[in-house]
This record gives C-alpha cells, structure tokens and sequence, in this order.
C-alpha cells in the first residue's frame, strides 16, 4: 500500500522578497541568509528521515548559492522556480532552467511560476520542460480563483499538470499557511482523507518560514510558528506519514 501512495515535500528556495511586499526594505544579501538558514534547518530534517523532495529554485537564488544547489541536488530534484521572484519575462522559462542544469549537471524536468502565477504551457514546453507546478486549485482572495481547476495529475498540452494538494472536501488548501497555522491533528486528518483520495499530496513550503525573523507589518498568519515550531512540525508530519506512503520528489509521479 506504501509504494501506491506517493507524497511530495516541495519548497520554494527563492530570495526571501516578502517583507519588501509590506513595505520594509530588506536587502538582498539579507533576503538570500535568511532563506539559506531556513534550507539548512530543512535539509538537516530531510536527511535524518531519509526522505528525497523537490526544491523550486530560482535561477537568481543558485547562482548565488552554488555550492549549495549542487549539494542538495545530490539527494533531491531541483526545479525551476523561474529566473527572479520578484520579476518575470517569457525567456525566464528557459534562462533559468538553462542555469539550473549549469550548476547541478543534471536536467530540470520541472517549473514552479512565483506566488502560483499563470504559465505558458507552450513556453515551458518549448524550454523543454516536463511538467508544471503552479496550480493551486482553491479559492484565495485577493490573489486568484483557481476554485474549479483539476485536482488530480493531468495532461495540457504536452506539459503534466500536477496540481498543488486542497483538501478533499470545501477545497482547503493544504499549503505552507495551512500547515502552519491549522491545528496539527486537523491538517493530518485533512491530509490523510486527500492522500486517500489521490494516492498522493504535493505539499509546499518555503525554507525561510524555518528559521526565524520580524519585520513590520506582515501579517501574524503568515510569521506564525516559523523557526523551530515549525521544524517540529516538519518532523512530526514525515514521522506521520512515514510508513503510509513513498516521500519523493515530484518527478516520480510522471509515470504513477
């Protein structure tokens, strides 16, 4: 039963621009710490449990960090989270998938658009990519409606869709907010009924949400529990799980 249900960790490695969204200034060299501090802290939980994922990467984050993609990119699968998080033209598909592979030696099969962004599936298709990653098919306001988009694995174009995981039921989306600050037992049990469902979740997270900072008016939602409540709850969700299904990177599910 084990090897039938497959879930997927994947986070987001990008410069941490978020507090520059509420106003605060924060620099990129300081954007860059704080998200390679997060990894380290994820990197440690991933390798005491044994479990491979995938890590969204832009191509501006490795190309400051190389020695660090090369070193994840020896367990997990690194894919493209674009060229910048902040900004985005049509030749970023290719620019940074091209990076990637530069630094890693190895091919990137997936994308990730910023903040589940709409995509070209001809530009991806045509910078030679597998699959996409960028739907999250639920309701949030103020950013986008994708209420009625598939939840299950699917094919557009010539591009594998594999939607971000909602709850079965009234379509919660089982992303970093929910994770964080949903009850624990509730956002398992949610967790196990989708598992159930599909035979797979695709969890994201972001590496800065594990380690902690303050800055001024960002919302408490979206600081609570980071640091080490949130490397508990990592910790516990992989001991959770651990003997229900397979821990693997996105790109095992091409051919489930």
């Amino acid at each position: 039963m084990q090897q039938n249900k497959k879930i997927c960790l994947t986070f987001d490695l990008e410069e941490f621009d978020l507090p520059n969204e509420f106003g605060n200034n924060l620099d990129f060299e300081k954007q860059l710490s704080i998200s390679t501090n997060g990894v380290l802290k994820v990197l440690n939980i991933l390798d005491k449990h044994n479990v491979e994922c995938t890590f969204f990467c832009t191509a501006n984050y490795a190309k400051h960090n190389v020695e660090l993609i090369k070193k994840i990119a020896v367990t997990h699968e690194i894919a493209s989270h674009s060229y910048f998080h902040s900004s985005f033209s049509e030749s970023d598909y290719a620019l940074s998938k091209k990076e990637l592979e530069d630094i890693i030696k190895k091919p990137v099969y997936g994308f990730r658009m910023p903040r589940m962004n709409n995509v070209s599936v001809k530009y991806l298709h045509a910078a030679g990519y597998l699959y996409d990653s960028s739907i999250n098919p639920t309701y949030l306001p103020g950013k986008y409606n994708h209420f009625n988009s598939k939840r299950h694995i699917f094919l557009k174009g010539q591009i594998t869709e594999i939607p971000a995981s909602v709850s079965t039921f009234l379509r919660i989306p089982l992303f970093w907010l929910s994770f964080k600050n949903l009850p624990f037992k509730l956002y398992l049990f949610l967790c196990k009924i989708e598992l159930k469902k599909r035979n797979f979740l695709n969890i994201y997270l972001h590496p800065w949400e594990f380690t902690p900072w303050e800055h001024a008016n960002i919302p408490f939602y979206v600081k609570k529990n980071n640091g080490s409540n949130l490397c508990n709850r990592l910790e516990n969700f992989i001991l959770a799980f651990k003997s229900e299904a397979q821990f693997c990177p996105l790109s095992f599910l091409l051919n489930s």
